[in-house]
């Protein structure tokens, strides 16, 4: 139903665009008056929500390393049938010794260029490489399916892959927002099987490790109904005009719905700046908010089983905390890390991943060295500053640069 009443809008939005190709052409006298600026700004931001987003460019093109200027070019480097490795190339003329630092992107409905910014911060000092996740609508049945055990052996090949193309260094893990608590088990795994490719270190983003150190309407969402709920509500199947025709998926626009209701004055309001802004003639206060909602509302289905096997054991059953939680079958266990350092970053003001959930690993993990780990509580920023943005840039980045050459030397 979605996805008729989307193609069903689609001649209102080429009308508005019409519209505002018209009330922008010079060559037209009310282009130029207060009226003929009211339309063309209202059709733009009803163009806009009618608009459906395709995933958005990395737009990371260079980077500065030491003053000098230097190329960069995003190349997959490892083709999986949900992911493709991404390297950000960095064309320097002489070979820098930096650490590679796998990033691992959330798979919650929105695309891994959400941490555009995070990566940007991190290539002066590091060879970065991201999961570069694919929109489940996209994925033919016929790949199978993709859930927490499949999450989890695609982490274990990217890092194996990373350490044989440095020369069997071990890279430095780290995961942003919902895959922390499947990277730390992926982690715990590979520790315990003592494999030469596991990582140096771990650097855990705002992640709900324990979702039951700090409730938040997020956790709260998840304890009050059944699974079945989930399930029923929002599972669907994929339109049979897509590659993943068939395939049930958590949509996107869901999740993109989910995001809207926790702030509806504020995604209100900031498309109501843009009018203003449009109508005034201030263009590049219009484009940084479009530029935001263009990455914003760029969403990716996700796959059922990924989707509710998460809803079932981060948040319902708390497998990792409780120590119940299993790969393939087998069950994980957190202290057999022991030489994989750990670094936990959490924001004073996140209201998804609230401060508390993200810190808990260190309890899980006792036979790490208290000179190996490290946790960083950020006041005043929420979920979304602790990965980008001035305070990212300037005082978390740097820190967990620092935390990462501490490891290296140990």
């Amino acid at each position: 139903m979605h996805d008729a009443r989307h193609r069903a809008l689609q001649p209102a939005r080429w009308m508005a665009e019409a519209t505002r190709l018209a009330f922008i052409n010079p060559f037209l006298p009310i282009s130029h008056t207060p009226m003929g600026r009211v339309i063309a700004a209202g059709s733009k931001v009803l163009e806009d929500l009618l608009s459906e987003y395709p995933k958005p460019e990395w737009q990371i093109d260079e980077t500065v390393i030491d003053g000098e200027t230097i190329a960069v070019t995003p190349k997959p480097v490892l083709s999986l049938p949900f992911c493709d490795l991404l390297h950000f190339e960095r064309a320097t003329k002489t070979k820098r010794d930096d650490p590679p630092v796998f990033l691992a992107a959330p798979m919650s409905g929105h695309y891994a260029t959400l941490l555009r910014g995070t990566v940007k911060a991190l290539l002066p000092n590091h060879d970065v490489y991201i999961t570069d996740w694919r929109d489940a609508r996209m994925v033919p049945t016929t790949e199978g399916r993709f859930g927490l055990d499949e999450y989890i052996d695609t982490v274990m090949h990217c890092l194996e892959d990373i350490w044989k193309r440095h020369g069997k260094r071990r890279a430095h893990a780290m995961a942003v927002c919902q895959p922390a608590p499947l990277v730390l088990a992926t982690a715990a795994l590979m520790a315990e099987d003592a494999l030469p490719h596991r990582p140096a270190s771990m650097t855990l983003m705002g992640g709900p490790i324990d979702t039951g150190a700090s409730p938040t309407v997020v956790t709260q969402m998840a304890e009050n109904r059944p699974l079945t709920w989930f399930k029923s509500h929002l599972v669907h199947r994929v339109p049979p005009r897509f590659p993943g025709g068939n395939r049930q998926v958590y949509p996107g626009f869901m999740q993109l719905r989910a995001f809207w209701s926790m702030q509806p004055a504020r995604h209100a309001g900031a498309h109501w700046k843009m009018f203003e802004h449009l109508v005034e003639g201030d263009g590049e206060s219009a484009e940084k908010t479009r530029a935001f909602y263009d990455e914003y509302m760029a969403v990716m289905d996700v796959t059922a089983d990924f989707y509710l096997e998460t809803v079932d054991h981060i948040f319902k059953r708390r497998s990792i905390p409780n120590g119940t939680f299993s790969w393939n079958g087998r069950q994980v266990n957190m202290a057999a890390i022991d030489d994989i350092a750990l670094l936990t970053i959490e924001g004073g003001l996140d209201d998804i991943s609230a401060p508390g959930q993200t810190k808990a690993a260190h309890g899980l993990c006792p036979n790490i060295p208290d000179d190996s780990r490290d946790h960083l509580l950020q006041d005043g920023v929420g979920h979304y500053g602790i990965f980008n943005g001035r305070v990212w840039r300037e005082t978390i980045c740097p820190h967990i640069a620092g935390f990462i050459r501490r490891s290296e030397a140990d």
